[in-house]
């Protein structure tokens, strides 16, 4: 009876019969592991509870590729119930954080044990609860971190591009404004007249006006043109003549103001001119495509902001389209040449009270779930549509996908807490857990599921004056 006096000291055996407490050590098991040997994986079926007798282990989940420690436990302590009592695979991993003796007990012993003592089953009870609140809080928080995570990657995919513009703009400035300075002090030594001047003003002016837009033509009429002008151009006695001709065709210039210029200007001044309009277009193209850079990052960091809903109050009036288009660009790094987005939405939707943040939340978890679904069941021409509408008093958001559907066995569980069908270390079973209570607890709303294969939908309801209790 080595167990004996252990088992006494450990709350669900403490009330135990010395007859029965005698029994229960002939039956259990004893197990040690070595410090970093696994007991047993997330996802695996349980049929044994442990008590830590010497050492420490930890409990530890896969999330979205990484691990989550939810806690450790040393002498005197139970893990591992949770599986036998509510007949659920494992929902966490056991690790020997050092050597470790471990006691066993087998399903129908644990249950034996809590129909026997009442002492045993309320300890039992309480551990389960405060385990349960636990690792729902540490979980939240990981979800929150780990969508914190994705939102940055989202952001920076997002911001590479638009940055990476400008600066490649920026260099390619420094370089034409020095180029720039110099055919300006060509253009001084050229002595022109006001004439001249006034002429060139003008198709400077067509330069800045051209640079915003590229004119339409197909890529062989462009190569013609082009080369034409380049032939043109070295016959007057342009150096970068195939340079200058790309930009020509760009301006749109005829035959006929081509002869302009050479009958205004004298065959020395002529070179001079065409680099001159050649920078200055060249200059103008540049600030277009900063100007584009900058209001992208602009138009982003505006998406960031109002999907934090940074700087108000915590229930404001919100434009529900305006959610969904910024969760959008938030998610456009997961989406972007995979899934097809459709906008489905209400011309006259009234703004609602809402928590916006956390009804931001709603909709990444329902896209992003609705975009594995599609990636993962290799759905042919994989589109998302997003909906609004109004009835009476609410507003409706159906998101909808048309991939292989939520199985019908799975169905009645998808709310439910830990409850995920991703592959093991893929999800925390969260997601729609967290959505749930954010639609129905803080907004006092719900949300409906119907699905199919080629049709899943969700409809979120939304009341549009927000009643507090």
């Amino acid at each position: 009876m080595a167990n004996f006096e252990f088992l006494r000291n450990v709350p669900l055996f403490a009330e135990m019969s010395d007859s029965d407490l005698e029994s229960m050590c002939l039956i259990v098991q004893e197990v040690h592991l070595r410090a970093g040997e696994v007991l047993f994986e997330e996802g695996s079926d349980g049929d044994t509870a442990y008590i830590v007798e010497q050492g420490e282990v930890d409990i530890v989940k896969t999330s979205d590729n990484r691990e989550i420690l939810l806690a450790k436990r040393s002498q005197g302590e139970v893990f591992g119930e949770m599986a036998l009592l509510l007949d659920q695979p494992r929902s966490a991993g056991v690790r020997a954080r050092t050597d470790t003796a471990l006691i066993g007990i087998s399903r129908a012993d644990l249950r034996n044990l809590l129909q026997i003592s009442p002492t045993a089953a309320s300890s039992m009870f309480e551990i389960l609860v405060t385990r349960l609140q636990n690792t729902h809080a540490l979980l939240r928080q990981s979800e929150k971190m780990a969508q914190l995570g994705t939102f940055t990657a989202g952001i920076a995919h997002e911001l590479n591009n638009p940055a990476a513009a400008v600066q490649r703009s920026t260099d390619h400035l420094s370089k034409t404004l020095f180029e720039s300075a110099h055919t300006f002090m060509r253009l001084v030594r050229e002595g022109l007249t006001l004439p001249q001047q006034e002429t060139l003003e003008r198709y400077v002016r067509r330069a800045q006006e051209q640079a915003k837009q590229m004119p339409q033509m197909d890529a062989l009429a462009r190569s013609d043109r082009e080369g034409e002008l380049e032939e043109w151009l070295e016959a007057h006695g342009v150096d970068n003549a195939w340079e200058c001709a790309t930009t020509l065709v760009n301006l749109g210039f005829t035959d006929e103001q081509l002869e302009e210029l050479a009958a205004e200007y004298s065959a020395t001044q002529l070179p001079t001119i065409i680099d001159w309009l050649n920078n200055n277009y060249t200059l103008f193209n540049l600030l277009g495509e900063l100007q584009q850079g900058a209001s992208r990052i602009s138009s982003i960091i505006k998406a960031l902001k109002s999907y934090t809903y940074l700087d108000q109050a915590p229930v404001t009036r919100t434009d529900v389209h305006q959610g969904l288009d910024d969760t959008l660009i938030i998610l456009r790094h997961k989406l972007k040449n995979e899934v097809t987005v459709r906008r489905e939405y209400a011309t006259d939707l009234p703004l609602i009270e809402a928590y916006g943040s956390e009804l931001n939340q709603v909709w990444t978890n329902l896209i992003d779930n609705a975009a594995d679904a599609l990636r993962t069941g290799g759905t042919p021409n994989p589109t998302i549509t997003l909906r609004t509408r109004q009835e009476g008093g609410w507003i409706i958001v159906t998101i909808e996908d048309n991939g292989p559907g939520i199985a019908p066995e799975n169905m009645p569980h998808i709310f439910e807490t830990f409850f995920t069908t991703k592959p093991i270390g893929q999800g925390t079973g969260l997601g729609l857990d967290i959505s749930y209570n954010i639609v129905a607890r803080r907004h006092k709303g719900d949300i409906r599921v119907r699905s199919e294969p080629g049709r899943t939908q969700f409809d979120v309801w939304l009341p549009i004056e927000l009643k507090e209790d």
